[in-house]
């Protein structure tokens, strides 16, 4: 398995000592806090987990393993969210971060739980963010609703919610503009799409989510601050698992921001996203 092989290496190694000590702790926090998890959320786990072995009076690391399995799927499974229909996901995320494609791939996810999918080409500033998403509709044989460059995006998403509600449409996913912090109009525009999908189709359940790259560590707890600001974060989708990203990343962004991850992408092709199971995940990098 490739996704944060560095870390979880480090961590298997690690729990092949058998003498739970103090020098099995201090490794132990070593490799968590230099896997891109940070000083505070490593502390945090590390405080837990020796007082779940100190409550159990366990002595040995093998037993420590199994709780901080337990302790890691915990923390990943905070927040979950489910999926109801007819279901309205607004994509945010700065430029390069595999906003377009994500959206391909989470249509075939859909698509793939045979519901039906329509896409808005949100991001109106780059005509060819709009071509590369029709490109991926016309290969995924989905709707796209779009209109001319510098049109108002606000307005692209009110057409395309008046023709999910026609066709009745299970999912409609809305491309935005790659946005960076600074560009304080960008956000209102943001934030104007989420006042129109409110309005227009309240029984709907919205989900509004930020595309981070994991390769780029504790920089995506930042991405996620800023667009916070202007508006809510529901949860992530993670790109690039394919073992370039150390991946401690994920639980501070879980544990400080209370975000959780909805879907991760690990490779190139379309087929390549799936939803986050931290059971699965917890499972397999610690077996």
């Amino acid at each position: 398995m490739g996704i944060f092989k560095k870390f979880f290496d480090k961590l298997k190694y690690t729990f092949k000592r058998t003498e739970l000590d103090d020098d099995f702790y201090d490794e132990l926090e070593s490799v968590l806090v230099s896997s891109d998890m940070g000083v505070e959320t490593a502390l945090d786990i590390m405080d837990e987990l020796k007082d779940i072995c100190k409550q159990k009076l366990i002595k040995d690391t093998e037993r420590a393993q199994d709780e901080l399995k337990n302790l890691l799927i915990s923390k990943l499974d905070a927040n979950k969210v489910e999926f109801n229909y007819p279901l309205i996901i607004t994509v945010v995320g700065v430029n390069g971060v595999g906003k377009t494609t994500s959206i391909a791939k989470m249509t075939k996810y859909f698509q793939s739980k045979k519901k039906s999918v329509i896409l808005a080409a949100g991001d109106t500033f780059r005509a060819a963010a709009t071509e590369q998403l029709s490109n991926w509709a016309e290969k995924l044989k989905v709707k796209i609703v779009k209109q001319g460059e510098g049109a108002d995006s606000a307005s692209v998403v009110f057409d395309a919610i008046d023709s999910m509600k026609a066709k009745n449409n299970d999912v409609l996913i809305v491309d935005t503009a790659g946005r960076l912090h600074t560009k304080t109009n960008l956000m209102k525009e943001l934030e104007k799409i989420n006042n129109i999908v409110n309005r227009q189709y309240p029984e709907a359940k919205k989900l509004n989510l930020i595309v981070l790259d994991a390769s780029i560590g504790q920089n995506s707890i930042a991405q996620v601050k800023a667009f916070k600001d202007s508006v809510n974060i529901d949860g992530i989708i993670l790109t690039k698992l394919d073992g370039t990203a150390k991946g401690g990343v994920v639980y501070p962004i879980i544990n400080e921001l209370k975000v959780p991850i909805i879907f991760t992408g690990f490779g190139e092709g379309v087929d390549d996203m799936d939803t986050f199971d931290a059971e699965s995940f917890v499972e397999k990098i610690l077996m």
